[in-house]
Order: structure tokens, then sequence, then C-alpha cells
């Protein structure tokens, strides 16, 4: 086969992803609060953006200037006589301070007497005593700003809170002496979660501390001893025996109770009191003990503040009966294109290179505004579709909530399944029934045992976890007759997924469910015979 070269003419169609469309669709799933990150971010690179709120501001620098200029005076324009002291300044006063009065010696002979005389520091000086000396009369007087600033914020005065690491350190400092010592400490500190628990293998601590595993127990060991009681434990057996040596009640009967707690959290009582040796008062005493010591000791210090949740889209009931879907304009960055300033950079500027920078920009700036302006309406868009697909939702509840996936309301709205996903990704929607993200509302469909209309997933885990709330200590229900009383309601549901619902919810299974209730209820008859044999007690 001969090999030779030719020219060939060939149209084709491609979709080009330019960087201005990679950002476009990479602001759809931003957060409120990536997204006002963002704009931050393009308000610093890009001098032709500016907030909206910026030219509403500025309008009142002319009036303020207006107040301080040359024709005003200090005592706010009075019209009275005499009433300000731009009316009390004559002609001839001028023209006596604008008089050249000479040197000291020709201005004491003029005054027949001593400068010293006439003008004496101690008025002056006992003035500024007194101002030092006296306390502040008013609170901005105390913070040091003026309180009619709108920038004033109130939070600076509050003290930090203290944290279980700074509070840990504070008594690493007292508690060794030796540099190696202290090092290994902080190692260990800078480990403890916000509970107070180390991380239950500290095999590494050692190797990369280059110290011995015996000097990382030995400061582990006095770790253990510092407040609060419990701290810098491994695992909860730990914490529970550190505490209760703090009490002095670590006996081998104890002992034996903290390290078999999950006969504890079983409810075997009869297996603790054989292990622990004793009789039926004493394991309900060192169960009430248990009871009282505390599992997670560091949780009473400061810890990292948690952001608050601010919902992107309100759903508030209608007039007509329907649902008003509306966008938080809180969360929405107002900018502006500043084309006053483009034009008159323009004229001025000369390089070829700054004129491509200034119009580069302003193409960047137009593009985010139209971005930002675009994400707003598929937001809406989607939100609004989602409102009217989970109507049952609004109105009725969770057991009304209809199975919907990407797909539909893709299809509903025109646009693609992608596109939809990364809209109701970090997005939060507030209605009559809380606050839930736009995700909650696409759950999956199991299907109806009598061929009607599918059911949704989080429906079915609402059913479920209403028919073990009601039920009796007496009668708990098994998977298998969960799965029966479901089909009778006309949902057709597979035991395995009802246990893996129950499970997702925390909802233990039947034995450990009948032997919580029994042990309730037990309590709750215990006390009541306490209280009856108490009131029939002779006086």
């Amino acid at each position: 086969m001969a090999l030779s070269q030719r020219l060939e003419f060939r149209q084709s169609q491609s979709l080009v992803m330019t960087p201005q469309l990679m950002q476009a669709i990479k602001l759809l799933q931003l957060s409120n609060l990536d997204l006002t990150t963002f704009v931050e971010e393009e308000l610093e690179r890009n001098p032709l953006l500016e907030r909206a709120n910026d030219e509403a501001g500025g309008g009142d620098a002319p009036a303020e200037a207006g107040q301080f200029n040359d024709g005003d005076d200090f005592g706010g324009g009075s019209d009275e006589p005499g009433g300000g002291p731009g009316e009390a300044f004559e002609p001839g006063q001028e023209e006596w301070m604008s008089k050249d009065l000479g040197t000291r010696a020709e201005i004491e002979q003029t005054l027949d007497t001593g400068l010293d005389n006439v003008f004496s520091e101690e008025p002056a000086e006992a003035a500024a005593r007194n101002a030092q000396d006296a306390a502040p009369t008013t609170y901005t007087e105390w913070g040091g700003g003026a309180s009619g600033d709108e920038d004033y914020n109130l939070e600076a005065f509050v003290a930090a809170e203290l944290t279980l690491t700074d509070h840990l350190a504070e008594q690493l400092s007292v508690a060794f002496t030796g540099a190696a010592q202290r090092m290994i400490g902080q190692y260990l500190i800078d480990l403890v979660d916000e509970a107070g628990y180390l991380p239950p293998d500290l095999g590494q601590a050692a190797e990369r501390l280059g110290a011995t595993q015996k000097d990382v127990e030995d400061v582990l060991a006095v770790l253990q001893k510092f407040d609060p009681p419990g701290v810098c434990a491994r695992n909860l057996s730990e914490c529970l025996a550190i505490q209760l040596r703090e009490l002095d009640r670590y006996d081998p009967a104890m002992q034996a109770l903290v390290e078999h707690l999950d006969l504890l959290a079983k409810r075997d009582i009869a297996a603790l009191r054989k292990l622990c040796g004793v009789d039926d008062e004493d394991i309900a005493d060192m169960i009430g003990e248990i009871r009282r010591l505390n599992p997670k000791p560091g949780m009473k210090f400061g810890s990292a503040r948690l952001q608050t949740m601010v919902p992107d889209v309100y759903v508030r009931p209608g007039p007509d009966g329907g649902w008003h879907v509306e966008l938080n304009s809180d969360t929405l960055p107002r900018v502006l294109v500043n084309q006053t300033y483009y034009s008159q950079l323009s004229k001025k500027v000369g390089k070829d290179g700054d004129k491509s920078y200034f119009t580069d920009a302003l193409q960047n700036a137009t593009w985010l505004v139209r971005a930002l302006d675009q994400r707003a309406r598929t937001i809406l868009k989607v939100a609004t579709e989602i409102v009217r697909q989970q109507d049952g939702f609004f109105t009725h509840g969770v057991a009304h909530l209809r199975p919907l996936n990407l797909k539909a309301v893709a299809d509903a709205i025109q646009m693609h399944e992608s596109t939809v996903s990364r809209v109701t990704a970090n997005k939060y929607m507030a209605t009559n029934r809380g606050t839930f993200e736009l995700k909650y509302f696409f759950t999956a469909s199991i299907a109806s045992a009598d061929g009607g209309e599918a059911h949704s997933a989080e429906a079915v885990r609402h059913h479920i976890k209403q028919l073990i709330d009601q039920e009796a200590p007496s009668a708990i229900l098994s998977d298998d007759t969960i799965v029966e009383r479901l089909r009778a309601s006309g949902i057709d549901i597979a035991r395995r997924t009802v246990a893996k619902y129950r499970e997702a919810m925390r909802i233990p299974s039947s034995v450990q469910r009948r032997r919580d209730k029994q042990s309730a209820l037990g309590n709750v008859l215990s006390t009541a015979l306490s209280d009856r044999s108490r009131n029939t007690e002779p006086a």
C-alpha cells in the first residue's frame, strides 16, 4: 500500500469547555458560604467589579462632606444672634490674630509682666491629671470605640472559651519539668479529641518522638490524673476506671463490671451478678454509680463553633392554598460591573498590554454577573419543581413523601440530570416542617404490594419507626412481624431491607429492645412499690 500526503477538509461539531463554562458549572454546586468566598476573591482580583450596595453607600458621602465645608459653623448653623462662633468672630479679631506679636521679650515688655504669670500651666496640668484619674463614664470609653459606628462588634469583647487542649497544656507545664517529658505530653495532648479520648493505639507515638514505649506510658499515666477525671483514656472502660479510682471505688467487683460493659449494654444482669460475685441490691448500686460517671469528660470545655445552617430557599403557604417558593436574598452575592470606571480607563490607558488586561477584566466581570444570575434562576426552577412533585409532604408530612429521582425533575424543567445534581448539592430549603437539604426529597421507590403507586424509602423508614415506637414491652415486634404489617399496609419489602433501615436509624434489635423495655418497666414498678411501702409505714 503506497503512502502519500494529502489535505482534507472535515466539518464536525463538538462542545468546547471554556474556562467560563467550567466556572459556571462549578458555581452551581457551591454552597452559599463557598460562593461568598469565591465572590470576595473576584472582588479583590478584578478592579471593575464592585458590590451592589457600594453605590448606594457612596451617595451619602457628598452630604456628609457638606457638613464640614468652610461656610458652615460648628454650632449647626444657628440663626440666633450670637448663637454661633462664626458670628462672634469679628474682623477686628481676625486682624489681631494675624498680627505678628514679636519675640518673648517684646511680649513681656508689652504686657509689663512675665508670660508665666499670664499663661499659668497649673490649671492645664490639673485638668490633665483629673481627666486621667476620672473613671470612664460611658460604655464606649471602656470599649475604646464609638457605639454609633455601624461596624461596632459586641463579640469583640467576649472572652474566648477555654478549650480542653489549653486546659491540659496548663497542667502539663506544672506536672513535668523535663523538656523530653513535656514534648511527649504535648504530643499526646494534641491527639486528644473533643470528648477527651486518645487513639486506642499509641505505638507510633514513641517511634515519631524518638522515645521508648515506657517513657510514653509513664507520661500517659500522669496525663490520666489531670482534670477533668477520665481524660486521656483510650476507651470507655479505661475512662470509667480512671473516674472510679478518683472516687476510691475501683474494687475487684467494680473492676469486673467495668471490664464487661458489653453485658451491661445488653442488660444481662444475671451474668454481671455472677461475674462480680454480688447480690441484686449491690449490682443495682454499682450500675447506678456507673451511670453517674461522665463517659465524655472533655465535652464540658469549649469546642469548635458550629456554623449555623442558612437556607437557600424558603417555602411558604400561599394565599390560594398552594406553596410560594422564593430565594433567600441574604445568601445571594450582589455584584455590579463598573462601566464608568472602565470607560475612563480606556481613554487614558495607552499600552496594548494594559488595554488587554482591562478588556479581560470587563469580560470576566460581565460573565460573573451573568453566571450568578443564571445560578439563582436555576436553583429557583429546581426548587419549584421539587415542591410541586412533593406537595403531599408539605401538606401532610413525611408519610406522604413520594419517590423521586433526578431524571424526573430534569425532564420536567428540561435540563440535564447532572445540572440538577449540582444544584441540589449543599443547598437547603426552609419549610413549614423544618429545614432540609434538597437531596432529602430524592428517595428510592419501594414497590406496592397491591400493584398500586410506589412508596418512598423515607416514608417507609418513618412507618417502621412508628411501629417500633408504638410496640408494647410484652409484644416486641421482630423484623418478620414488621414485614408482615408493612405488607398489610400495601408495602412490599424484604426482611433484610427492614433490618437495614432499622440499623440506619440506630434502632436495636428486637431482643435488645425487649431487655431495655422490661428493665425500664421493672425499675418503674420497683420505684412505685418502694413509694407505696414508704407511705404505708406507721408514723
